[in-house]
């Protein structure tokens, strides 16, 4: 697959430092990608490395004509790595890689054919989080020729994408280099959406596996400064102010980087785990950057829980903050599995769930809105919206920890006392779930999603297929256990049988003459 010169379609780049062992995954996974050898080529980019990967990049080039290595200069951050193989970039398109993730199988294929086909400037494939969240709402279904204003598209906002290399190049579109070093793909991101002409998001097929090693080796891994990180976010609002987009598009990057970057690190466990002298400096940073950057709109836009949070940053009232997240750190998913069925190769199932705070439900006023634990949580004049409550189902692979969301009917009820209650139904043919790949083992989760806390748990059904586009058999933990308790009830009732029979025989003896 070719352009009918020695130039290939696709470009991966890859910045690398002292990656060792975990490059293996990555280098194995491109052997698997459904191009032919000249299709792509693939240049690692090594910032300095101290230890043995120089050496082990060189082998890989010796033995494929497709690989090349540039030796640089340790800058200490991806920016400028990638921003070098870019410059040596030959193909058509462009993909940028971590050098401890890895590609699904056959995924520069899909993307490829996918921007071709749409005639697309980025197209984002389908990422699997491991020990790492990834965009989720995102991947829900395919989507084509797009934009920030009519998809979630802020919720993707690092660089493991497929661009058209001749779009980067127009538009003169690099990573940052210096200082601020974080949030770099965010800035370069922020650009490219706005100016893209055509953006697709390949959400069935799973492209790429996102990483968070179990050592924390990723450059980026380590606390960020508070002054440092927030700068480097409102270097990413310059960008957006500076092009000037239609109101949708720039409060959606604004609401992002408002839940995301901001609100999030102040809520929950994610609050209570930081050291309370960096957790206060965020808040201070975030509060003052609330005053300075975002239009009340885009606060107004957000969940209620998030509004909350915004208020009491920007009051500076980071006591209350902490108590907020102590009450909202016990909040938790629960779901119950009302009924399943298989007919074929198709598998219905409902669910009951609600959320809960502790052991007690959740409870919601009139217009749908938490009833939290602290007064005078709202800013003056604004009206808190709830909107959006609903149980999603969602499967996820366990050797691969694929998911995705099953087709669903979803409703609510409201009792007097102010719980709520989600009712879902979903049906899935699993001849069909990921275009048939289907082998292996299934878990269903139940994703409760209201007023801010989109929050899973697992049900007690998993569904095994020996093969791909074959024949589900469906476990129920409920009746495992409950054939666990009939077998001991058995059991012991059987011992205690022995026990009184072996009593009785003992009455009937006659007794022992004396001596």
């Amino acid at each position: 697959m070719s352009d009918g010169t020695d130039r290939p379609v696709v470009s991966v780049v890859v910045p690398t430092y002292n990656c060792g062992a975990n490059i293996d995954p990555l280098v194995a996974s491109l052997t698997r990608q459904g191009l032919p050898p000249g299709g792509y080529e693939v240049i690692f980019a090594d910032d300095g490395s101290t230890d043995g990967t120089p050496q082990r990049l060189d082998e890989l080039a010796a033995a494929d004509p497709h690989v090349r290595v540039l030796h640089l200069e340790h800058s200490g951050w991806p920016s400028h790595p990638r921003n070098s193989g870019l410059e040596q970039a030959r193909g058509e398109y462009v993909f940028f890689a971590d050098d401890d993730d890895w590609f699904g199988d056959e995924a520069l294929a899909r993307l490829h054919a996918c921007a071709r086909d749409h005639d697309a400037d980025i197209v984002i494939g389908r990422m699997v989080g491991h020990r790492r969240g990834v965009p989720r709402e995102l991947f829900r279904e395919n989507r084509f020729g797009v934009t920030l204003a009519d998809a979630p598209l802020a919720d993707s906002m690092t660089c493991h994408k497929l661009f058209r290399r001749s779009f980067l190049e127009r538009h003169g579109l690099r990573f940052p280099e210096g200082h601020p070093r974080r949030l770099e793909d965010h800035r370069l991101m922020a650009a490219a959406y706005l100016l893209a002409e055509r953006v697709c998001v390949l959400a069935d097929h799973p492209c790429y596996h996102h990483v968070r090693r179990v050592d924390a080796g990723n450059v980026t891994a380590t606390r960020m400064d508070p002054a440092e990180y927030y700068g480097a976010l409102r270097a990413a609002l310059d960008i957006v102010a500076a092009h000037r987009p239609a109101a949708g598009a720039r409060l959606r990057l604004h609401r992002r980087w408002l839940r995301k970057e901001m609100l999030s690190r102040l809520r929950g466990q994610a609050l209570l785990n930081a050291p309370r002298q960096w957790a206060d400096q965020v808040a201070g940073e975030v509060g003052q950057l609330l005053k300075e950057r975002f239009a009340p709109e885009a606060v107004a836009g957000l969940p209620p829980i998030f509004q909350v949070i915004a208020h009491l940053a920007g009051q500076g009232r980071t006591a209350d903050l902490h108590r907020l997240a102590e009450w909202e750190a016990s909040i938790r998913a629960r779901a119950t599995v009302d009924r399943w069925r298989v007919r074929g190769r198709t598998l219905t199932v409902g669910v009951s769930a609600d959320l809960a705070a502790g052991d007690e439900p959740l409870r919601f006023d009139d217009q749908g809105l938490p009833v939290l634990p602290l007064a005078d949580t709202t800013p003056a004049g604004a009206v808190l919206r709830a909107g959006g409550a609903r149980t999603d189902l969602v499967v996820r692979r366990r050797e691969t920890r694929e998911e995705f969301f099953l087709p669903v009917d979803t409703g609510t009820e409201r009792a007097d006392d102010g719980r709520v209650r989600h009712r879902s139904t979903a049906t899935v043919d699993f001849a069909a779930l990921n275009g048939g790949r289907t082998r292996g083992t299934w878990e269903v989760r139940a994703r409760v999603i209201q007023a801010g806390w989109a929050l899973d748990t697992r049900l007690p059904l998993v569904v095994r297929c020996a093969a791909d586009g074959g024949p589900l058999r469906v476990e129920d933990a409920r009746r495992l256990r409950s054939r666990i308790r009939r077998a001991v009830r058995r059991l012991r009732d059987r011992a205690v049988g022995r026990s009184a029979r072996a009593g009785s025989r003992s009455h009937d003896r006659p007794a022992a003459a004396g001596r």
